[in-house]
């Protein structure tokens, strides 16, 4: 059995209105092995008069690791000045996430939601450019579905795109609601290997609505909704993979609570125990 390792999407606490430092020693006291932070969290810290050097060091003294980054900038997009001032965007926070010891940042569909882009060739092109950008940086962009989106909606989205990139070191940011909401079967895993799928966001969603009714507030606590979760987690272990399991949700009422600890004990608890039934299934 793989070791799993697991890490908390800052995300996930966004409606607790928390610092930056305050995310990492909440994902530190929870339990967490790393913690994948936004960008408005390393724009905001700067602001108050941080520096990333420290950062850095508070989430090594706090034992923790940055798997990867999330950031929202246009490089998928048609408009050609458009997406030029998103690549100089994407670097300016590549760098910032590099100083944070991250080597992987998000690339979503941002700019293109509700637009249907989908002509491949050109979009492999387009990959192919900031991530050839990133390697320079020492930080790969990874490809993310957004299932609620125009483009980047399936997994044969991102497999087209990588394709037709041509490139080698092509990589992707997957998610249980997100593969869900965007139709994809979660049996289209077992296509992946670890090189391809260094993080993947878990969580889950209910019944109802209907998928195509489900947005981000829906999702909630592992094993709280009815997505087969045993069955993605057996297939990653089937593919080998040996990334990051990062807990990621936007749930409303988690935020009422007012407890940020308690919800991100609960997302690990949560993950831990997929994982662990799984084992024990296996042995018996």
């Amino acid at each position: 059995m793989t070791t799993f390792r697991y890490a908390i999407n800052s995300g996930t606490l966004k409606g607790f209105d928390l610092t930056i430092e305050e995310q990492i020693d909440i994902a530190a006291e929870a339990g967490y092995d790393g913690i994948e932070p936004w960008v408005i969290g390393l724009q905001q810290h700067l602001q108050r008069g941080g520096t990333l050097r420290d950062l850095r060091k508070r989430i090594e003294d706090r034992g923790l690791t940055v798997p990867g980054g999330c950031a929202f900038f246009p490089w998928i997009v048609d408009e050609e000045e458009v997406r030029k001032s998103g690549i100089e965007q994407m670097k300016r926070e590549m760098d910032m996430f590099r100083e944070i010891g991250a080597t992987r940042i998000a690339a979503t569909a941002w700019g293109a939601k509700e637009k249907r882009l989908d002509d491949f060739p050109a979009l492999g092109e387009r990959y192919r450019t900031i991530l050839e950008t990133g390697l320079q940086r020492d930080v790969i962009p990874l490809l993310e579905i957004w299932g609620h989106s125009a483009t980047l909606t399936t997994l044969s989205d991102v497999f087209s795109i990588a394709s037709y990139s041509g490139h080698p070191r092509a990589e992707f940011l997957l998610d249980v609601y997100h593969l869900y909401r965007g139709g994809s079967p979660f049996e289209g895993l077992a296509l992946l290997n670890p090189k391809t799928l260094p993080i993947f966001h878990v969580n889950d969603y209910p019944a109802a609505p209907a998928r195509t009714q489900l947005e981000d507030h829906h999702r909630v606590y592992p094993g709280d909704g009815v997505a087969p979760l045993k069955d993605i987690i057996s297939l990653l272990h089937q593919i080998g993979f040996d990334g990051w399991l990062s807990f990621e949700v936007f749930n409303r009422d988690y935020w009422a609570t007012g407890d940020p600890l308690a919800v991100a004990r609960a997302g690990l608890e949560g993950n831990e125990s997929l994982s662990q039934t799984l084992a024990t299934e296996r042995n018996v």
